[in-house]
């Protein structure tokens, strides 16, 4: 069972209001609002919400690059299939469907990418990866993070490591392509923007799962994974195994 907020729950917040603030607060800083996300889904759930909060009129009609060969294929996969995917196309005020729009704009080659350089003036950039382990979004971060006009958002869970976590725990630099780079861009993550379910809600899902012989707890950190194994022990009575890096189970 994954174990990523296996020891917090997510603040009861509404997820496109907070981003709306965010987003707005990167406005007013007066420069480029850089999205680190993963390239599938995150990418797309991104788009539609800020397409959504334009509609409602909460964020102006800032343009919108997804600077990600996968994530541009996937971008299209979604409009093509619109009715077998859950962002709903009848929220979007028009009759323009969500993730298509003028100010979407799909960056592919390398040079496109490096286009987005010179873009001085509130725009939003959507790159992968979502930790910043690396694509594109490196080069963004490169050419952005010491500049203080720069927002950058977080697009979900930083693992321990990654660049998104350093800079989560507020890193003063970072370093990349062999440079240290200051840190003077604001960094922002917004609450709630996680495909991972909280403690609450992993607890909800196996409220009426019958106890297994094992349960194994995966992908999370130590303390989390540890937190939950113990919630697990506790309350529910099962045997539950909290393998390390590299262990292996034979099961049968």
């Amino acid at each position: 069972m994954e174990s990523t907020y296996g020891n917090r729950d997510h603040p009861d917040t509404d997820l496109k209001e907070a981003l709306g603030e965010v987003v707005n607060r990167g406005i007013k800083r007066g420069g480029v609002i850089l999205m680190a996300s993963f390239a599938v889904g995150r990418a797309q759930q991104l788009t539609y919400l800020l397409q959504l909060l334009k509609c409602d009129g909460v964020i102006p009609d800032l343009p919108i690059y997804i600077d990600s060969p996968m994530a541009c294929n996937a971008t299209e996969i979604y409009r093509e299939h619109s009715i077998d995917h859950d962002l709903s196309e009848g929220e979007l005020c028009g009759d323009r469907p969500v993730l298509d729009g003028p100010a979407v704009h799909l960056c592919r080659s390398a040079d496109e990418s490096k286009a987005l350089n010179h873009i001085n003036h509130p725009a939003i950039i959507i790159a992968s990866s979502g930790m910043m382990t690396g694509g594109r979004i490196i080069h963004h971060l490169k050419q952005r993070l010491a500049n203080p006009q720069t927002t950058i958002i977080m697009g979900g869970y930083q693992a321990v490591g990654t660049r998104g976590r350093s800079l989560e725990e507020g890193a003063e630099t970072l370093r990349m392509h062999g440079m240290e780079i200051p840190v003077r861009a604001a960094i922002e993550k917004v609450p709630g923007l996680s495909g991972h379910a909280d403690r609450a809600g992993l607890l909800r899902w196996l409220k009426d799962l019958p106890a297994p012989k094992q349960t194994f707890m995966t992908h999370g950190e130590p303390e989390s994974a540890a937190a939950l194994a113990e919630t697990l022990r506790s309350q529910r009575g099962w045997d539950v195994v909290e393998p390390a890096l590299g262990d292996s189970v034979e099961l049968g």
